[in-house]
């Protein structure tokens, strides 16, 4: 079940989020505005008030002086100095309209609901205190929008009872768990009464007024659709809220902390092996391996097979099925067995056909058991920051009719990230020393492929930061320093070309934010600037316009025209890289068309994640797949 309110989807996977001001804002008009923007800054979806006119709400012998008890006394007190006026209230939700953040405010009588009504406000939130006060709902629920239901103070069959009305009326409402005491003990909040509440309305929210926000984050893991907090300049001012208000940094650690539970909650569907973990997988588990030299033929027995990491081939769960299987080829000592040994479905080379320059990802210790199985147009010599020390001679030792490209190492010895745009200069000049090797390295292989007379050089050239990312007004300052590292190069006869990168790429399995050629008016702005051509890689630019609901068929046709070579894998969600093509979420078909008017010389390779496996069987896969889009 869902609701909406306004732009927002209630009942989805994503919590509405509500700073309850309220009153506290003390009657200054000016604190109340500050506290919108506070909010929204915060990451509040909506700013909630509440408005009274008092005379409609007590009774007349409560307003006399001495006509109460000393705590109602206080109270008709306090709402007498604190509470604004209707042009205030105005002025309030014409402010939140011009700051995109939603307006919503609490009536507390007959009068409340008709202003608020003339001001357009979208939905209702009713107080703990009125969940029993029928008439004041009916003339809610009359008004056909959406409301929300604080229930505090109440018992369950309070709660039923007003549903039961609710539901009657055909209303659309959530309902909040709430303890109402300012602030509430821990002891007596009962989050676990949520589920119960399941049972009686489908939309379950939290409205919190404990210290801290380690309850209202354990709500949002209990499924709370909407969550509201009391938010506060300084919890030290007068009246009976604020002691139970969150301020600022409070209210804003919540409200990431919410949002990062939303995402680590996914949707509880199965168990996915995420990108992360397939990376640690490849490194850590284990694989069945050749106990010695096998010849084509021969038939397995439990004396042929071994365990060993990395976990690359197939699963120690397979070791029976293998067992008895024929080989169809030759092994040597501790090769991988892989799942075609014992299904024999196994996809090999053949002649492909495009309308463009093709090429497969190699490591000099693979090169020959590609060179001839295959007649690309080139290479795409995939560096590690060991290879760098290797001697090329040994891996190639004859001239090749085809072209080269290579791509640089993103990680140098000492577990160090290439970072050409580091504020950091010791580590800037570092990676400048390390890109440099890379430079020089591809002009020794020029040797070998003298048919290429400038080659490609694909690197991620930095830019990313550990725990956040950068702020929209230091990104200039990264490409700038990146532009002084261009200069400290000596690039004759070779092309440096970023590759598009995505918001979150993965190293050593962990997370850092990305900052540099990820999005399209930066690439195209700096490319221009300093007169560079990029590597457009298809899969990480579907990541991130997914990550910020970007058009991806608008952002290719936007950089192919500046596209020299291309990486081509599928993709899906914000971390589904390098997918076999067909299996995520990208459209190639459209792509291809964007692609041939756009950059229809670029060269390109399929960028698959452990495509080379199984002798390259991947790769053959996504080039089948990408020759029925004549690419």
């Amino acid at each position: 079940m869902k609701i909406s309110i306004d732009k927002f989807e209630i009942g989805g996977s994503r919590s509405f989020i509500i700073a309850e001001i309220g009153n506290n804002h003390n009657g200054d008009i000016k604190k109340a505005l500050e506290m919108i923007d506070q909010a929204k800054s915060a990451g509040a979806d909506c700013v909630k008030f509440q408005i009274r006119f008092i005379e409609e709400v007590y009774r007349q012998k409560s307003l006399e002086k001495g006509g109460e008890d000393l705590g109602t006394e206080y109270v008709v007190d306090l709402l007498n100095r604190f509470e604004l006026t209707k042009e205030d209230h105005k002025r309030l939700a014409k402010y939140c309209h011009d700051q995109d953040i939603l307006y919503l405010c609490t009536p507390w009588d007959h009068k409340g609901v008709n202003f608020l009504e003339e001001i357009g406000v979208k939905a209702f939130k009713v107080a703990s205190a009125d969940l029993t006060n029928i008439p004041l709902i009916r003339e809610l629920v009359n008004t056909k929008k959406p409301l929300i239901f604080s229930t505090g103070m109440s018992s369950r069959k309070e709660v039923e009872k007003t549903v039961n009305f609710l539901n009657k009326n055909h209303a659309k409402f959530v309902l909040l768990h709430c303890n109402s005491t300012y602030p509430a003990p821990y002891h007596d909040i009962n989050l676990l009464w949520m589920e119960s509440m399941k049972k009686i309305h489908p939309l379950i929210g939290y409205s919190g007024h404990e210290r801290g926000i380690a309850v209202t984050l354990a709500a949002r893991t209990l499924g709370a659709c909407v969550i509201e907090r009391h938010f506060t300049l300084d919890r030290l001012m007068e009246g009976p809220d604020h002691a139970a208000s969150l301020e600022k940094v409070e209210f804003q650690n919540l409200c990431q902390g919410v949002r990062q539970i939303e995402e680590a909650l996914g949707e509880g569907k199965e168990r996915k092996i995420s990108q992360g973990e397939m990376i640690n997988r490849e490194n850590l588990a284990k694989s069945l391996v050749a106990a010695k030299d096998l010849k084509k033929g021969y038939v397995i027995d439990a004396e042929a097979i071994k365990v060993r990491s990395p976990g690359q081939g197939l699963s120690p769960q397979f070791l029976e099925e293998l067992i008895g299987k024929k080989l169809s080829h030759d092994m040597a000592k501790e090769d991988f067995f892989y799942k075609s040994d014992i299904d024999s479905n196994y996809v090999t080379p053949k002649e492909y056909q495009f309308n463009r320059p093709w090429g497969v990802p190699v490591r000099y210790h693979d090169f020959n058991q590609y060179d001839g199985l295959v007649s690309p147009d080139l290479y795409e010599f995939h560096l590690s920051y060991s290879d760098m020390d290797l001697e090329v001679e040994k891996y190639i030792n004859e001239k090749k009719d085809c072209d080269f490209v290579v791509h640089a190492p993103e990680l140098f010895a000492g577990s160090k990230l290439m970072d050409l745009a580091s504020p950091d200069a010791d580590y800037r000049n570092e990676s400048i020393k390390e890109t440099q090797r890379v430079i020089d390295i591809t002009k020794n292989l020029k040797d070998f492929f003298p048919k290429t007379l400038r080659p490609m050089i694909v690197a991620n050239i930095g830019g990313f930061t550990m725990d956040a990312p950068l702020p929209e007004s230091e990104i200039d300052s990264y490409y700038e320093r990146f532009g002084e590292s261009l200069q400290k190069l000596d690039m004759d006869g070779v092309e440096l070309i970023p590759q598009t990168m995505a918001p979150f790429p993965w190293h050593f399995g962990g997370q850092r934010y990305q900052n540099l050629f990820v999005y399209s008016e930066e690439i195209i702005k700096w490319c221009k600037s300093l007169d560079l051509r990029i590597c457009f890689d298809i899969s990480h630019t579907s990541l991130t316009c997914n990550h910020r609901d970007l058009d991806f068929y608008e952002f290719a046709k936007q950089v192919a025209p500046i596209s020299a070579h291309l990486h081509l894998g599928d993709a899906r969600g914000v971390n589904g890289e390098g997918l076999q093509i067909g299996e995520g979420d990208i459209n190639f078909k459209k792509l291809t068309t964007i692609l041939k008017d756009g950059c229809p010389d670029a060269s390109f390779i399929p960028e698959i994640w452990q495509g080379h496996k199984n002798g390259g069987e991947g790769f053959w896969i996504a080039l089948q797949e990408l020759e029925k889009y004549h690419l």
